[in-house]
């Protein structure tokens, strides 16, 4: 028979409706099976008689694959052009530890996760994968499509920027060098400047484009400068 949280038996407790506050205001839904969501914020260093089950691990693994399926699914609209191995490179850098890590953080998981605060446990970690088993849980509690439409108009919107982590991740300069040779054009990113004043260093790169001059970008180093000059062509280009 299945464990069941004592403090969920009968009337709403104050700490259950806390819960239930927290759920709508940071992810705009309210839980019907609050014992999923209980499951989803227990970390296994105070799971209740030790068994595993009660923790978030399980919860944690069913989230990862929903939301694994989600983006995919997002990325494949985005970029109908781009081949699998790219939009797997996206992807991996989308569901990352650290971009969950960091949206549990902004959601301010912590303020609700159940771990034992005697033991020294990455927070930040415990967010990311915290996070996850809600995940597991809102599906488990409703549906994939509820699940997609909280994650699109509601957590992405509010708290996630995937546009910037887009524009941060994505390789510029391979997406211009395909999408040059696609069309058999000569490609040239050119040095304008490389200075070193008083220890930092400075590039200014513009990218020539059959001998005209399109896009230019600066950075600390030659290749942040050739992904910035790589970009504004793109976007000169009408593919951004």
């Amino acid at each position: 028979m299945r464990f069941r949280f004592p403090f969920l038996a009968g009337r709403k407790s104050p700490e259950d409706l806390d819960l239930i506050r927290f759920f709508i205001e940071k992810f705009g839904y309210r839980p019907k099976n609050l014992e999923l969501f209980y499951e989803a914020i227990t970390h296994r260093s105070i799971a209740f008689a030790a068994p595993k089950e009660f923790s978030n691990e399980r919860l944690e693994f069913l989230g990862d694959a929903i939301l694994d399926a989600i983006i995919a699914e997002f990325l494949f609209q985005k970029f109908p052009d781009q081949d699998e191995g790219y939009l797997t490179k996206v992807k991996s850098k989308v569901v990352s530890r650290k971009t969950l890590s960091d949206l549990g953080e902004e959601l301010e998981l912590r303020k609700i996760l159940r771990y034992n605060k005697g033991r020294s446990i990455n927070l930040s970690s415990l967010e990311g994968n915290a996070f996850e088993a809600i995940i597991g849980a809102i599906y488990l509690d409703s549906s994939f499509e509820t699940v997609k439409k909280i994650l699109h108009h509601h957590i992405f919107r509010k708290y996630v920027d995937l546009n910037k982590i887009l524009i941060e991740e994505i390789d510029f300069k391979s997406k211009l060098f395909i999408w040059s040779q696609k069309r058999r054009l000569e490609l040239e990113f050119q040095v304008l400047l490389e200075e070193n004043t008083h220890g930092t260093w400075k590039y200014e790169v513009m990218v020539q484009v059959n001998g005209t001059n399109y896009g230019k970008g600066t950075g600390a180093s030659k290749k942040i400068a050739e992904q910035a000059a790589a970009r504004e062509t793109l976007i000169l280009m009408g593919e951004l």
